[in-house]
């Protein structure tokens, strides 16, 4: 099988954009035969972050993208707490909607590079942070109304569960339920024949129920449903790290008695990847990959790519 990586949390740019750095980068990638593509980030203006000639002349011709708004989005509720397709406040889901506007313009843009539909799905983000703005279920539902009206070029629409605002507990993200995404999920693709979508990643899920079972729990929550339609592996951890305690920051998997390169304390071990690969049937998903943050940050990026790879191995091991 062949699989996503969101290969910008792994660049080696971790201090300023170096695009002869990040061009040896993407050719290591090039030479990974699992990679299907990348899960790439919109931050809310162009198609790259730094420089979209770069971008466009420095991938694969073969590969497939799934575009992802959560960079974007924490970038834009760190300036308007309100922002977010799931806002109460009329001014920052407008705003969020926005946003998502010039995401699918940048879509546009990728295909017409490419000559062909290569973006697959753009994962969006129900924020914003129930601990500091109102949100709800019907705003996401008005939101999601409104882009169904939109041309995205066969790309498909899904929600990526971030965690959810549990009493008790500092979020890394504190978005909508798990249940709420479902049901306006269902109740929108039942009344405009739609095909919207959830997006489980291992450790948003684990990070939320401080459990590794959470991801499990939420992958069975979603097929039941009949809306599953990816998973992304990214890694966590209960203790004091480089990758902090119960952080969002996609902490490689550990070590295993295949791999020597990995993070110690992770709690996404390799037989954890393959309970989750299992519950979720993921070889019919449409969305199958990793996303990895690399520590320490000026790692060489030989063990940058090596962390990718690993990854993939373990994957293909199921």
């Amino acid at each position: 099988m062949s699989y996503y990586v969101g290969a910008y949390a792994s660049s080696p740019c971790t201090s300023g954009w170096n695009p002869e750095l990040e061009t040896r980068y993407y050719h290591q990638l090039k030479q990974i035969p699992s990679i299907k593509g990348l899960e790439h980030p919109f931050l809310g203006e162009n198609l790259h972050a730094y420089d979209d000639d770069w971008f466009l002349e420095n991938i694969d011709p073969n590969w497939q993208y799934v575009f992802t708004c959560v960079p974007g989005t924490m970038g834009a509720i760190g300036i308007n707490p309100n922002f977010g397709i799931a806002s109460d406040d009329t001014a920052g889901r407008e705003q969020a909607l926005a946003f998502m506007e010039k995401a699918r313009a940048a879509i546009a843009k990728l295909n017409a590079h490419a000559g062909r539909q290569v973006v697959q799905a753009i994962e969006m983000q129900t924020a914003p942070n129930k601990a500091k703005a109102s949100s709800s279920a019907a705003s996401l539902k008005a939101s999601l109304e409104t882009m169904l009206q939109w041309d995205w070029q066969g790309a498909r629409v899904v929600l990526e569960h971030c965690d959810t605002l549990i009493e008790g507990q500092e979020p890394a993200k504190g978005f909508l339920t798990l249940e709420d995404e479902i049901e306006v999920i269902k109740a929108v693709n039942q009344t405009h024949n739609a095909n919207l979508g959830v997006v489980i990643n291992w450790g948003r899920s684990v990070i939320e129920t401080r459990s590794t079972t959470g991801a499990i729990e939420h992958i069975q929550q979603a097929k039941q449903a009949g809306v599953l339609a990816g998973l992304m592996f990214s890694g966590a951890s209960d203790q004091d790290t480089p990758y902090g305690v119960w952080a969002d920051t996609h902490m490689p998997a550990a070590p295993s008695e295949h791999s020597a390169i990995g993070a110690e304390r992770s709690l996404m071990s390799e037989a954890q990847i393959h309970r989750c690969i299992h519950a979720a049937d993921a070889k019919n998903l449409p969305i199958l990959g990793i996303k990895l943050g690399i520590r320490p940050k000026d790692e060489r990026l030989e063990n940058r790519v090596a962390y990718n790879r690993e990854a993939l191995a373990m994957l293909g091991r199921t």
